[in-house]
């Protein structure tokens, strides 16, 4: 959805946006994450082992990996075309209810909960975002994310 400016953008308060599109879960993506935040734990890197040993019979992505992915989900939903910076100000009530298996296609659901004015024209933002495994029940992250964004 592409908005003009803030005052435009306020008006999607408590709206929820379309899915975004699949987005496919690599082993690359796995193993650059790991290498990334140094979390190098079998279940994720080693495939051999992961299919004798695990339950999912293949590596399965880690859960911060999915809750990373949420602002390119939150960036390919929404646009303000006078945004000229935001920050992420915090993330609550994170849940990973399903183990996401590499291989596995994963899109986001995006809603606005709130949206507030802030000081020097900027406004506080909070999001409420769903991480979907395409054919799978249980989703792989939910997360309410607060951002701060100027123009």
């Amino acid at each position: 959805m592409e908005y003009k400016d803030f005052n435009d953008f306020k008006s999607s308060k408590g709206l929820t946006f379309a899915p975004t599109k699949w987005l496919k879960v690599t082993q690359d993506m796995i193993n650059h994450f790991a290498d990334a935040t140094h979390d190098h734990q079998w279940i994720h890197v080693d495939e051999a082992r992961a299919t004798e040993e695990s339950p999912f019979k293949k590596t399965i992505a880690h859960g911060f990996l999915s809750l990373g992915l949420i602002t390119k989900f939150l960036s390919d939903t929404v646009q303000v075309h006078t945004l000229k910076m935001g920050f992420n100000y915090g993330i609550d009530n994170v849940r990973f209810p399903h183990p996401v298996t590499v291989g596995s296609l994963l899109r986001g659901i995006v809603s606005v909960e709130n949206i507030e004015d802030q000081k020097f024209g900027g406004l506080k933002i909070v999001w409420n975002i769903k991480v979907e495994i395409k054919d799978i029940k249980k989703p792989a992250c939910i997360a309410s994310m607060t951002t701060l964004a100027y123009e």
